[in-house]
């Protein structure tokens, strides 16, 4: 595993953030900027990306021309009337290349771009169970529903808590949907990976009632979460990248590898660390997107250190400084 840490790896990090919030009251990207998903699109590096406004989620788009990214352009809203996207709409994912090595392009089916997001029931930070939905798009800005809602009350045990994040591909004609998941604990629960699949996105089948990535024993790095996967193929081994939540209160990055896409094979290995007092991502660096570009692996993920000291937006306390960052092979 120590070879394929190195095979998969990007140790070279930036020291700055790529996107950071606004710090401005009324923003969508206003108390953090979260979940970062990147592709290429008609010849550029696109990502979306989840805002947190101190209210719930919505998402942003952005596009890299060489030298930083554009303005965030909000394409995925709140939906006041809906039961499920009435304080949240977080879109983690449109279906793309699966080669790590690839182009990453997004991927058209029937000329749909399909991607996937979670949304909460509740205002404010992740507030009730959460559930996954699909949506389709042409453009990219406007997205409409689509398909059959993932609910954690279908689901096994282990993820009845709610649904979070969730990496979706196109791949031998079906719909794969990887997610992670968390128990029925209000108070120290656990997280971990599972999987869907679908030919149609109207019926769900999960492929086991266990968890495909479970948390590893007592002191492993992903002894309390086992989330956010981003998954792809690096010639005949699939590798997904995910961030695991130690007992120690830091996640860090790491990744699985399958040969099947059903059998997976925890690494234990940590890909990026958070880094030392005063860094960008001194408290978490979790939270995967991968591509490769111009040569290069990139990985992108969601950095969170600390404020010095509190900032008001509104009337809401923010604490932690919350941005995408990336490092490089």
């Amino acid at each position: 595993m120590t070879d394929l840490a190195q095979r998969f790896g990007t140790p070279h990090k930036n020291s700055e953030l790529v996107l950071e919030p606004t710090f401005r009251a009324g923003d969508f990207n206003s108390h953090g900027v979260d979940c970062p998903s990147v592709f290429h699109h008609e010849g550029r590096l696109g990502m979306t990306f989840v805002g947190w406004d101190g209210i719930g989620y919505q998402s942003g788009l952005t596009w890299f021309d060489g030298q930083s990214w554009s303005e965030p352009e909000l394409i995925f809203p709140r939906v006041p009337d809906s039961p499920h996207r009435r304080y949240n709409a977080a879109l983690t994912s449109i279906a793309r290349e699966v080669d790590l090595r690839g182009s990453g392009e997004l991927v058209a089916v029937d000329g749909w771009y399909y991607g996937t997001y979670h949304a909460y029931p509740g205002a404010g930070y992740e507030s009730g169970p959460g559930v996954i939905g699909i949506v389709r798009s042409r453009d990219l800005r406007d997205w409409e529903e689509h398909g059959a809602l993932l609910l954690p009350e279908d689901g096994a045990a282990w993820e009845r808590g709610g649904l979070y994040k969730s990496w979706l591909m196109y791949h031998e004609g079906q719909f794969w949907l990887f997610y992670n998941a968390k128990d029925e604990r209000e108070r120290g629960w656990q997280e971990q990976t599972g999987l869907a699949r679908s030919t149609d996105l109207q019926s769900w089948e999960r492929v086991s009632d266990e968890p495909l990535v479970r948390n590893g024993e007592t002191g492993a790095i992903d002894d309390r979460f086992a989330s956010d996967p981003c998954v792809l193929r690096d010639g005949d081994l699939w590798v997904m990248y995910y961030f695991g939540l130690c007992s120690d209160g830091r996640a860090r990055e790491t990744f699985a590898t399958s040969t099947d896409l059903l059998t997976w094979e925890r690494s234990e290995q940590v890909l990026i660390d958070v880094g030392p007092e005063g860094s960008i991502d001194s408290a978490y660096a979790h939270k995967p997107a991968v591509i490769t570009h111009q040569g290069r692996l990139e990985h992108y993920y969601c950095a969170v250190s600390l404020l010095p000291e509190p900032v008001m937006i509104g009337d809401y306390r923010q604490r932690e400084r919350r941005g995408i960052a990336v490092a490089r092979s």
